[in-house]
């Protein structure tokens, strides 16, 4: 192995031709690095919902073998040149460093306070921050670098490219897990079977300054505000579905990416529940919202599909959280605000759009782009970063290609 790197190990600029094999060895470590943070984190929620917090818990651990594989290859990708443009590179970067960074804020905070309430405190949230920003180099990466390999078939893209946005919805949606996995312990509080142990409730209600009662119990479960858990999910997961329709290109794309994510969380659900942690609700609206997505591109007219879009979607959050509720368990999603989701959503689609449309970041732009280059067997990533594409074509204007 170190025979075949070491040829590699010199520095170069970002976007510097990369071979074949060089390139799927570096794609396949982030699917790696991404699967075991992901492994890690879901057994981590589930972890501190039972027992108190343990710098060196198996979940941590797990997380911080995927987290060491993400630095590595950020040091390979700075440092050499090899499969990112400037922007990709940048992104990789600096979302490692605020990952990096998170992690002392977060070991000092709860030293000083204790454990956190709630995912949706601000040291977790650079958490998420970073790796969002690492997903979206990796996943620029990929997009701009793939199709230049004559061996990297388009399913191979396609497949990879919808697996590094589902990681994505994953990481976005990851702080949904407190109401996801709160609304279950409050329950099993009102059952009389609580599944946080009497250390971790003990420990809470210190914190809190309060009686290990109902009330404490609430806090620590469900600290957010009702509103909070469908508009988040309706902006941003949706978001995501969107920039994923227009990015792959693919008819059931948004569905996919949804199902994938769904049925991952339906896989390790049973897992974690048989190793003896705390079950979470499962979010299967997004499967209604990925279909939602998928059906509004059917509309031929790009102004008025974010309109019929977020009515659809919101219609697929809203009602798949009201079936959910009745039918299994769902987080508190108050109903009434749906009208807030679908204007913010609408506003969000339409800015999705015009985004990837006007920096060539669609399939459309992708096809244009592989079909004027063609796969050179060792591709070089030539276009300039964040150069404007045409919003209509995704070519790259004349005066910058």
């Amino acid at each position: 192995m170190a025979e075949w790197a070491l040829p590699y190990w010199t520095r170069g600029e970002a976007g510097r031709q990369t071979p074949e094999d060089l390139f799927r060895v570096l794609y396949l470590g982030w699917l790696a690095a991404f699967g075991l943070k992901v492994l890690g984190s879901s057994w981590d929620v589930s972890w501190h919902f039972k027992w108190l917090r343990d710098d060196l818990a198996p979940p941590h651990l797990l997380n911080t073998a995927g987290t060491v594989i993400a630095v590595a290859l950020t040091i390979v990708h700075w440092y050499t040149g090899y499969g990112v443009d400037r922007t990709a590179s940048r992104l990789i970067v600096w979302g490692t460093g605020v990952f990096l960074i998170a992690i002392p804020l977060d070991l000092i905070n709860h030293r000083v306070n204790g454990i956190d309430i709630t995912a949706w405190s601000p040291s977790h949230a650079l958490l998420y921050i970073g790796t969002a920003l690492m997903l979206a180099g990796v996943i620029r990466g990929w997009y701009l670098g793939s199709g230049l390999h004559a061996g990297i078939s388009g399913r191979q893209r396609t497949l990879v490219l919808g697996g590094l946005i589902a990681f994505f919805l994953e990481n976005a949606h990851f702080p949904e897990l407190q109401q996801e996995y709160g609304v279950l312990e409050l329950a099993s509080w009102d059952r009389g079977q609580p599944y946080a142990e009497p250390t971790l409730l003990n420990f809470a209600a210190d914190q809190m300054g309060q009686a290990v009662d109902r009330a404490m119990v609430l806090q620590f479960s469900l600290p957010v505000p009702d509103i909070v858990y469908a508009v988040y999910a309706s902006v941003v997961g949706v978001g995501i579905l969107v920039f994923a329709r227009v990015m792959v290109g693919r008819r059931l794309t948004a569905t996919t990416v949804a199902g994938a994510y769904v049925a991952y969380r339906c896989v390790i659900w049973p897992l974690l529940v048989g190793g003896g942690f705390p079950p979470s609700t499962i979010p299967f609206f997004f499967l209604l919202a990925g279909l939602a997505v998928d059906l509004a591109f059917l509309i031929p007219v790009r102004l008025l599909r974010p309109l019929a879009g977020a009515a659809l979607a919101t219609a697929g959050v809203y009602g798949g959280l009201l079936a959910q509720d009745r039918v299994l368990e769902a987080p508190p999603f108050a109903p009434e605000a749906w009208p807030v989701a679908l204007v913010a959503m609408a506003v969000v689609w339409f800015a999705v759009e015009w985004f990837a449309g006007r920096y060539g970041l669609t399939a459309a732009a992708a096809a244009e782009r592989h079909a004027g280059e063609g796969p050179a067997g060792g591709g070089q990533i030539a276009s300039e970063p964040g150069a404007p594409l045409d919003a209509v074509s995704g070519a790259v204007p004349e005066a910058r290609a």
